[in-house]
C-alpha cells in the first residue's frame, strides 16, 4: 500500500478518499480517517490536498480509496 498522497491534480469529483478534518491534529492516531467522494479540491497545503466532500466534511486527504 502506498503511504504518498496524491496531488490535488490527481483527484478528480467523484473520487472516494480518505480525509482528515482540518480542525483534527494530522499527527493523531486518535483521530479516524473519514472515507468519502469528492465534491471540491481547493488545492495543495502541506497536510495533503484540500477537499470538500460531498458530504460537505472539508478536509485534508491523506490517500484515495480504491475501488472495491
Amino acid at each position: 500500500m502506498s503511504t504518498e498522497r496524491p496531488t490535488a491534480e490527481e483527484l478528480r469529483q467523484g473520487m472516494t478518499v480518505e480525509i482528515v478534518q482540518e480542525d483534527a491534529d494530522v499527527q493523531s492516531t486518535d483521530e479516524e480517517p473519514i472515507h468519502g467522494e469528492v465534491g471540491t479540491v481547493y488545492g495543495d497545503e502541506p497536510d495533503g490536498p484540500r477537499v470538500k466532500l460531498k458530504s460537505g466534511v472539508v478536509g485534508h486527504v491523506q490517500s484515495v480509496v480504491a475501488d472495491e
